[in-house]
């Protein structure tokens, strides 16, 4: 018996080596690129398409079952999977009698097949369950999309045991329950409370039945509906908010704010009481003229002449510029007439010119001589032929059909867009997962949601489950807001009490917990935006002027720029290139970056804006997306100002937005004027939905989530590396990267000191302004060297295992196809046209760094290619196909 068993166990021994010499006979005769996968009629795609559900090979074999099953199988009849240990799997050789065990630190894939042929999901997936036979991830369950196609990740979702159930299915928190708010949106939140006699012993009750804080009352803010609070029998004079006093350029409206002079009776309201519309004379045009929507006069001549004459582009909305005479049910006679393409040779004369009825025309099949001379499809017609293409083709002339460049439309994918012969193919960065039905990039990890001001308080909105919680009650009047992920702490402005505060967020709503940062020389900070590698606070101060910057304990701060400033409203930056952007809404409106140490200054938007309020950056697709107020419009552009696109054109949507964020496929936006937060497709301005109605002045807002403030590679921040603070005396801030040669932080000092000549030290002198201040390049300390040369050391036995692979790479090209890299696009050239690919992004990078070469890589750099030479080697190894 033990003999029979040995034998039993030899045969598949020997059944497995034949496989494996097989597979190294199949690589020597491959002629695509190592990480391509090789279609049975010789065409190459990348490996990673293989049985991914998408027939990439025009044969359709990188999803023919004996690709993605049969090989699967095999192994599993071979290699048993006995159990997990760690990060790797044990596998199991032979019978139960005799095992041989080899362990890897490598997982089995995604999409592993059981002995049974099902697909098991791994811990951080949801299985659909049925037929569905699909994982789709976990964070994904319950978000109020069908993920799978049996609506199995959307079955049995209810409201957690401290959240109220709205008539709408939303879930709030508990404490918005009968607080006189309409939460839900829907009112069921308060449709069964009874309003309150009284209010707190620390409150003040309006006469419309409200509370708010005591000491709001007769504070010179009105802070109840009815104005209250700040009535003259009760505070003993006419309490009113210190408005601030308007240019003479300016007209201040009733309710304190100042706009444009030239705004006031335009047609388009801008005060937040309308006062700027009030008592204005009726606006007509001539006969002979159009009126634009913000009641200016045009020349009739010039509405939908396909050029935007008004402000507003009215005059070309509406309009249909189509020939009348085309497609397939039309026929255009020879002298201009258009008939129906029915009535063409049917031996009677509709065209006057009888051109529908050629005696030699009609009845003749062109495509059946040469395929009438087209490339691919042919259309005989009533008279004549048309040349066609199949889909993912065009028409380069009237017969030879060429591919089309999807990805040349930039709404043509979420994120990543690869083109190939006859159709394209969408993918997603890291972090990011393909949703399976709709085909977008959605995020991984915790479930996002927003924070937003809404003047007296902060809340959140889960973006998965709809919930809706109080995050800080009982603030006077909070306006900008950011955060801090990796460190679960917010940062928040005060107009009232002219003070920036941070607080953790689950901790924000004690007010003990509430620390202040900036408590002087605030005036009207209006935007806030964190740079959360390097720990600096960037603000924006229409009173002063200026926009400044802080380390986010408050102890150094500095003015960056205080030079051709008007209105400066809201403020962003992208710590890993080092720039910051910011609106300004002065008499000449306009949109600028600048490097994060106030240097390389430079407008990206100077014409047709006149209100841009709101910024956010899309830092995974380098675009700046901003609402403008007074043209009611979300436009784009990429980070260097160009490929300007409009988003979305709405009065109703878009009557007054202040603030925006963008997060996946989606842009939100609050609206002051409808007191509402919306969403809309990042892509095409479409879908457009309410998530937040009947709010109090609602503000700033942002998403949190840590892919929105994704990780530097590299040291964690240059100012934190190595030598304390960068060296640097009083602030280090990070520099602006416009070429490899780019200092990676400079020194700054407070206002009223200057660097000295070391330019690390502070020494007094002039205030130098922003734009002015000297730069340091950043050169390796002794220290650093020395544990420089200690990695080195240990990264020898690295270096040689990339050197032999380097020698086996170089002996491969001989035999395959080139692969060649070109930041940020990835072509593939083969010898015949069918084979070419082209990987790249919907837009183009801000600032492209030359390819890195293998001279230059440093250690980290090496180690990782090296460990992900060694699991792409022993991953392809296990699960390329094994035909035996």
């Amino acid at each position: 018996m033990l003999l029979i068993t040995n034998l039993i166990l030899f045969i598949k021994m020997l059944a497995l080596f034949l496989c494996f010499s097989l597979f190294f006979l199949s690589v020597a005769k491959k002629t695509c690129a190592p990480s391509d996968f090789t279609c049975r009629n010789g065409q190459c795609v990348p490996a990673r398409w293989r049985c991914d559900g998408e027939p990439e090979c025009s044969d359709g074999s990188d999803e023919a079952d004996s690709t993605c099953t049969s090989c699967h199988m095999l192994w599993v009849s071979l290699i048993g999977v006995m159990g997990r240990a760690g990060a790797g799997y044990w596998i199991v050789v032979g019978n139960t009698d005799r095992h041989l065990f080899l362990s890897l630190s490598l997982p089995l894939p995604p999409t592993f097949h059981s002995p049974t042929g099902r697909q098991t999901c791994p811990p951080e997936k949801f299985d659909c369950g049925g037929s569905a036979n699909k994982c789709v991830s976990l964070s994904w369950r319950c978000d109020g999309e069908k993920d799978c196609e049996n609506g199995a990740d959307e079955e049995e979702c209810a409201c957690a045991p401290e959240e109220f159930q709205c008539a709408n299915r939303r879930c709030v928190a508990g404490t918005l329950h009968c607080d006189g708010d309409d939460d839900c949106g829907d009112g069921s939140d308060e449709a069964t409370c009874t309003a309150s006699a009284t209010c707190g012993p620390h409150q003040f009750r309006c006469n419309s039945s409200e509370c708010v804080p005591q000491l709001w009352s007769c504070d010179g803010d009105p802070d109840c509906a009815d104005r209250s609070d700040e009535a003259v029998e009760r505070c003993g004079r006419q309490a009113e908010p210190s408005h601030p006093r308007c240019s003479t350029s300016e007209f201040q409206c009733g309710s304190g704010e100042c706009v444009r002079l030239a705004w006031k009776c335009d047609g388009d309201t801008d005060c937040k009481d309308k006062s700027d519309e009030s008592k204005c004379p009726l606006l007509t045009c001539r006969p002979d003229e159009f009126q634009c929507g913000d009641g200016s006069c045009i020349h009739g001549t010039k509405q939908c002449n396909k050029v935007h004459d008004c402000s507003d582009s009215s005059d070309e909305a509406g309009c249909v510029n189509a020939t009348k005479c085309e497609g397939p049910l039309k026929f255009m006679c020879k002298n201009g007439e258009c008939i129906d393409s029915r009535k063409v040779c049917d031996s009677h004369r509709d065209c006057k010119d009888w051109s529908d009825e050629p005696a030699k025309e009609c009845g003749l099949n062109e495509c059946a001589i040469n395929n009438g001379g087209c490339s691919h499809i042919c259309m005989d017609r009533r008279i004549g032929y048309e040349c066609e293409c199949p889909a993912g083709y065009k028409l380069l002339d009237k017969k030879t059909c060429g591919d089309i460049d999807e990805c040349s439309n930039p709404n043509a994918c979420s994120q990543i867009c690869i083109n190939y012969k006859g159709d394209y193919k969408c993918e997603c960065y890291e972090g990011y997962e393909m949703d399976p039905v709709t085909k977008t990039c959605k995020a991984e990890g915790k479930t996002p949601y927003l924070m937003f001001t809404n003047r007296h308080e902060i809340r959140r909105i889960d973006l998965v489950k709809r919930d809706y919680t109080q995050v800080i009650p009982t603030l006077k009047n909070v306006v900008a807001l950011d955060v801090d992920v990796s460190a679960n702490k917010m940062y928040w402005c005060d107009l009232f009490h002219r003070k920036i505060y941070s607080a953790y967020i689950n901790k924000a709503s004690d007010s003990s917990q509430q620390v202040i940062i900036i408590d002087s020389a605030l005036h009207s900070p209006g935007g806030l935006a964190l740079d959360w590698v390097h720990k600096n606070l960037y603000w924006t101060d229409s009173r002063d002027k200026s926009i400044s910057v802080t380390t986010v304990d408050g102890k150094k701060r500095r003015v960056l720029i205080n030079t051709e400033l008007s209105e400066p409203r809201a403020i962003a930056v992208d710590p890993k290139q080092g720039f910051m952007y910011w609106s300004d809404w002065g008499a000449q409106a306009k949109i600028e970056k600048a490097g994060l140490n106030g240097v390389d200054r430079q407008v990206l938007v100077s014409k047709s804006i006149a209100w841009p309020n709101g910024i956010t950056l899309d830092l995974p697709n380098r675009r700046l997306y901003w609402v403008d107020s007074k043209l009611h419009l979300i436009s784009s552009i990429d980070f260097n100002g160009a490929n300007r696109k409009v988003l979305l054109s709405s009065t109703e949507q878009l009557g007054h937005p202040f603030a925006l964020t963008v997060f996946e496929d989606r842009i939100y936006w609050t609206d002051l004027q409808s007191e509402a937060i919306y969403s809309a497709n990042r892509l095409t301005g479409h879908d457009v939905a309410t998530l937040a109605e009947h709010l109090n002045e609602p503000h700033d807002i942002v998403v949190v989530h840590e892919l929105r403030q994704p990780k530097v590679g590299g040291p964690i921040g240059w100012c934190l590396w190595s030598v304390s603070n960068g060296g640097c005396e009083y602030l280090c801030l990070k520099a602006p990267q416009i070429t490899e040669q780019s200092p990676k932080y400079t020194c700054a000092c407070p206002n009223g000191k200057e660097l000295g000549p070391d330019m690390r030290k502070c020494v007094t002198g002039e205030t130098v302004h922003g734009g002015n201040q000297v730069t340091r390049t950043w050169a390796p300390s002794p220290e650093i060297l020395l544990t420089l040369a200690s990695i080195h050391t240990d990264s020898v036995g690295g270096l040689l295992c990339v050197s032999g692979y380097l020698v086996w790479r170089n002996w491969r090209r001989r035999s395959t196809k080139s692969m060649n890299f070109d930041n940020p696009v990835y072509r593939k050239s083969a010898e015949g046209e069918d084979d070419e690919i082209h990987i790249g992004r919907a837009e183009s990078l801000g600032h492209v760094y030359p390819p890195t070469s293998m001279s230059t890589l440093d250690d980290g750099t090496i180690c990782e290619m090296t460990e992900t030479f060694i699991h792409s080697f022993i991953h392809s190894f296990i699960h390329s196909p094994i035909i035996c």
